[in-house]
């Protein structure tokens, strides 16, 4: 029985088929092997959260109260989430465009994935799924500053689609487009999804979801000779270009969540002032459907 796999649940198939992008959790159709999966990886990365992750991070578990035998509940979830900072997972059948994924956040909704990683690859998976959504990015929701830093950045998306949409030639449209969207998602990336932060005297510690949601590189990214770290420069994050399936040899270090939520104010000045229009090229591809998404916002 597949249960809610990743990319083998029928569920989710059918859901994307009939164009469903905000779905329900169908608790019931997890398998014995769904729970045994978020069970392993569960247990076996506690000991690396108390030694690498943020405290914010580590006092965000405590408050969601997670089941470390069974799938969360994501109802459950949001009963413990949603009082602290109003965030909410919201269950999706698979990729959210960007626009749409960051319009989420500025009204404290979390696109959260609701698949399982299969047994046989629990070290890595090129897809999100429910462990490194919600055991990865949530806890780190409960926190007040960085909600709001989220949030922030959901509004300088909008900003974005505004000086997108207000450009006449359709061709440049879409050109400048793809660049600044480039940018917020390399943004989002070195510092959501891979950032460190500096912890006092305990020195650095994690806050990005890939890197907390990930037995090897967590430890990996603090210990390692062989990874580059800096402090955050607006300018490098927003022109380094990164590659998804290794660990990754270049982070960025903040001095706080207020210090983040500096950066995303400066981030919109910058989309304002046409500091994004032309930024370096490569990954991460920038497809229509993303460019599409910021073309048709409602504003």
């Amino acid at each position: 029985m597949s249960g809610l796999t990743t990319t083998k649940a029928p569920f989710i198939e059918s859901a994307q088929q009939n164009g469903e992008r905000f779905i329900h959790q169908p608790y019931e159709l997890y398998s014995e092997e769904n729970h045994k999966a978020w069970s392993s990886l569960y247990a076996r990365i506690q000991d690396r959260w108390q030694r690498y992750a943020n405290p914010k991070f580590l006092d965000g578990v405590a408050k969601l109260n997670l089941d470390p035998k069974r799938v969360p509940r994501i109802e459950e979830l949001n009963t413990f989430l949603s009082p602290l900072t109003g965030f909410k997972a919201k269950p999706v059948s698979g990729y959210i465009p960007a626009f749409i994924f960051f319009d989420c956040l500025r009204n404290r909704d979390f696109p959260t994935t609701i698949t399982v990683r299969d047994l046989t690859t629990l070290d890595y998976l090129p897809e999100p799924d429910m462990f490194h959504d919600v055991a990865g990015h949530v806890p780190m929701h409960t926190d007040k500053a960085f909600a709001d830093t989220l949030v922030r950045f959901g509004e300088c998306a909008v900003s974005a689609a505004m000086v997108i949409q207000q450009l006449k030639d359709k061709e440049v449209q879409r050109e400048r487009a793809r660049s600044i969207i480039k940018a917020l998602a390399r943004f989002f990336w070195f510092t959501v999804e891979f950032g460190l932060i500096r912890d006092g005297k305990k020195g650095l510690k994690v806050y990005g979801s890939g890197l907390l949601s990930s037995y090897g590189e967590i430890a990996h990214c603090i210990e390692s000779p062989e990874v580059q770290r800096y402090p955050v420069q607006l300018e490098w994050i927003v022109n380094q270009y990164f590659e998804i399936n290794h660990y990754q040899p270049l982070l960025f270090i903040i001095d706080s969540f207020d210090h983040l939520f500096s950066l995303v104010d400066e981030l919109e000045k910058w989309v304002k002032d046409g500091r994004l229009n032309n930024v370096s090229p490569g990954e991460p591809n920038v497809g229509d459907v993303d460019i599409d998404s910021f073309l048709s916002a409602k504003l």
